[in-house]
């Protein structure tokens, strides 16, 4: 049995918290990205080498373009969850939802490879109804894929109004206060929310009450995710991951398992590499 479930000892009949254990709690992160100027720097087999370091049981990945997703998982298939970014290049960040060429690329690489999801996308607040953010929607619908989506919370209801029964993983948790993220996690039960670039819901190893809270209110609703946004971010893996064993181990362990790696692979575990498209 590994050390990360030995979590419980019992003292006098209390329940001692399980602590340290949480030193070797397996992660998923769920939100890598691997553009084009990051594997110019770090080559797929240094960044895969990089990934297992920091303990992980598996990575979403996204790249600008997607040529870098997919050495990641020629490299790795054991490792990577592939998500398919909307951007050729990270210029397309800000012009993509008016650009309908998207729309070929989106296709054209939907004809050749898997995906878990679409995204990491940028869209806020009417420009999620724009024709090139709708057929996107419908592609995902199509393929059966998890929406990855920045933005806000107007962004996030016309993404479910035009299709209801969506799965979408919000990067960053829109960026939101823990109360909001709360009525939004209540009014869509089909929406997922990843913690990544963000730092105020583990301060110093603690989990704040308000976080604890919402935490334990959703306990299926949340991951953990490092944004290795610039090519620098990438040696930050590691040592993210050790800060975020680190608050996860303020939490009861049976939850900090669920936002560790549990709720991570009970919406994409069923990927197959091996599959066709």
């Amino acid at each position: 049995m590994r050390l990360w479930r030995r979590f419980l000892v019992l003292v006098g009949g209390a329940t001692v918290a399980w602590g340290a254990a949480a030193a070797e709690l397996p992660l998923v992160d769920a939100h890598i990205h691997y553009s084009h100027d990051a594997w110019a720097r770090t080559p797929p087999a240094e960044a895969v080498a990089i990934l297992r370091k920091a303990g992980l049981r598996r990575a979403l990945v996204s790249s600008s373009n997607d040529d870098g997703n997919q050495m990641l998982l020629q490299a790795a298939p054991d490792l990577i969850w592939p998500s398919l970014r909307p951007y050729r290049t990270r210029a397309d960040a800000s012009s993509w939802v008016r650009d309908g060429a998207i729309i070929d690329y989106l296709e054209a690489r939907l004809s050749r490879h898997r995906y878990v999801a679409i995204g990491e996308f940028h869209v806020y607040g009417a420009d999620a109804d724009l024709p090139v953010v709708r057929r996107m929607v419908e592609l995902a619908r199509q393929h059966d894929l998890v929406l990855h989506a920045h933005g806000d919370v107007d962004a996030i209801d016309r993404l479910f109004a035009q299709w209801p029964q969506a799965r979408i993983l919000w990067a960053h948790s829109g960026f939101d206060r823990p109360e909001r993220l709360g009525e939004m996690l209540r009014r869509h039960p089909r929406l997922w929310a990843d913690l990544a670039f963000r730092s105020e819901h583990g301060g110093g190893g603690k989990v704040p009450a308000e976080w604890r809270e919402l935490f334990t209110a959703f306990p299926d609703r949340f991951m953990v995710g490092t944004d290795t946004f610039t090519p620098e971010r990438w040696y930050y893996v590691a040592e993210h991951a050790a800060w975020t064993r680190g608050w996860l181990a303020d939490l009861p362990a049976e939850l900090a398992e669920r936002i560790a790696f549990r709720n991570a692979e009970a919406l994409f575990g069923h990927f197959d590499p091996a599959k066709a498209p």
